[in-house]
């Protein structure tokens, strides 16, 4: 049964397009929060639900951080917005060089966006002008793996390797070649990088061999796929890709949307797997989710040549958004950096995962489980779909447990958890618990 707020009747819910949503059926049976403090999200009712996903796997400090909320409040009261083209404020400047603090060495130059999917255009765009100028304007292909998500922009649906997020749309961007993902048999229930199959990412060497090397712009990779379900790299796969890469001159991008700011036990997932690429994309984190804002981190050499090539006096990069580096969003983010350093978050990430991940492999008895995957701050159970059509189980199971006041991200039949840095053992012990009452009767 739906869980609606009374104050929202069924004809007033009824003008709202909801985003990745079954909208016929949500706007029947609404489950609804209206309120969050720490790890606890509040239905309307006043129940309280454990937030096992971090919202959508960016509130790592918790809900309602009061620090943020100042921050943005005495933004909006100083200076609400200006125009980001020509113009600029100071904390733009400010958190940019708060950033490259944490990204990996090298990656030291930062274009804002207001969130990852236009993170993730906007490092296509780089990549293609970088090659323009260095007077290689036929790098115009890219790569890409299957199970990848990189947002719903068009540039990110053409790299997307989940079948939803592309059926409905066309053709799209041409030109983009996939690599097989790394979900093997002999993977299933393995904990962190499984041992088998890091020879895929020789995939990326068979796809410069049929289309040449010298016309790829760039390889996007999520150092651990998110969306999809939790997929660790094998090991010894990104090493193998960025090799690949060098070996081709080809950009390497890490979309670290969902990786970045801490959920791999590491300030990104490139300085967890030791592997720096080109250009990394960020979002979600960055501001707890209390403000849109995402991020492209750019090697130098980058920056450089695409400014360098520009005219003395004018612009040398014709892209941006009217939001980009908005004034309320970099105060939210330069309160999240304080809060990231004084509460040592990713620290606290790192050593809660043996923890976290020790909780969720004990339900590997479940009957109806086909597959758990792990690292990090992240998880994902994956449901036998038992003979319903895929994603039904897995979509019945998230909406049992809102019931059963737990919250957490499905994709498909995958059940993905992404707890908040600042859950304590007995909430992890909660989180676990529901899942094993409600997933028992499945």
């Amino acid at each position: 049964m739906g869980h609606a707020d009374p104050l929202i009747e069924i004809e007033a819910r009824q003008n709202y397009w909801m985003p990745f949503s079954p909208n016929k059926e949500f706007k029947q049976e609404p489950r609804m929060f209206v309120r969050g403090e720490g790890v606890w999200l509040y239905k309307p009712d006043g129940s309280q639900v454990l937030d096992a996903s971090s919202g959508l796997f960016c509130v790592a400090a918790g809900h309602c951080r009061p620090e943020i909320a100042r921050a943005v409040y005495d933004q909006l009261s100083t200076l609400d917005y200006t125009m980001p083209f020509t113009r600029a404020q100071p904390k733009a400047f400010e958190l940019a060089q708060r950033v490259v603090q944490h990204t990996p060495e090298g990656l030291n130059r930062v274009f804002f966006t207001c969130s990852g999917s236009e993170a993730v255009d906007s490092a296509m765009k780089m990549a293609l002008a970088y090659h323009r100028i260095r007077g290689q304007g036929h790098r115009q292909l890219f790569v890409s793996r299957e199970r990848a998500y990189h947002g719903v922009n068009m540039g990110g649906v053409a790299l997307s390797g989940m079948v939803n997020n592309r059926r409905t749309f066309g053709v799209g961007l041409p030109g983009v070649h996939f690599m097989r993902h790394t979900a093997l048999p002999e993977t299933k229930f393995v904990r962190g990088q499984p041992e088998a199959g890091g020879d895929l990412a020789e995939d990326l060497q068979r796809i410069c061999a049929l289309v040449g090397g010298d016309n790829i712009a760039a390889v996007f990779v999520e150092p651990t796929a998110g969306s999809f379900g939790c997929l660790p790299p094998p090991v010894g796969y990104l090493e193998r890709i960025r090799a690949i890469c060098d070996q081709h001159g080809i950009l390497l991008v890490f979309d670290e949307v969902i990786t970045g700011w801490g959920r791999m036990g590491a300030p990104f997932g490139a300085q967890k797997f030791g592997v720096t690429p080109d250009l990394l994309t960020m979002a979600k984190a960055i501001t707890n989710g209390a403000q849109p804002l995402g991020a492209v981190a750019a090697k130098q050499a980058i920056y450089d040549a695409i400014t360098e090539a520009g005219p003395a006096q004018g612009i040398e990069f014709f892209h941006g958004y009217t939001y980009s580096a908005h004034p309320a969003s970099c105060a939210a983010g330069l309160a999240m950096m304080d809060i990231f350093e004084q509460e040592g978050l990713i620290g606290r990430a790192a050593e809660m995962s043996s923890y976290f991940l020790d909780a969720v492999y004990s339900l590997r008895d479940l009957p109806c489980l086909v597959d758990i995957r792990g690292i990090g701050m992240m998880a994902a159970i994956e449901l036998s779909p038992a003979g319903q059509p895929p994603g039904a189980r897995g979509h019945a199971a998230q909406k049992a447990l809102y019931d059963a006041n737990l919250n957490l991200k499905s994709t498909g039949d995958s059940l993905i958890l992404a707890p908040p840095f600042v859950a304590e053992r007995a909430h992890i012990d909660r989180m676990v618990e529901t899942l094993r009452s409600v997933l028992s009767a499945y």
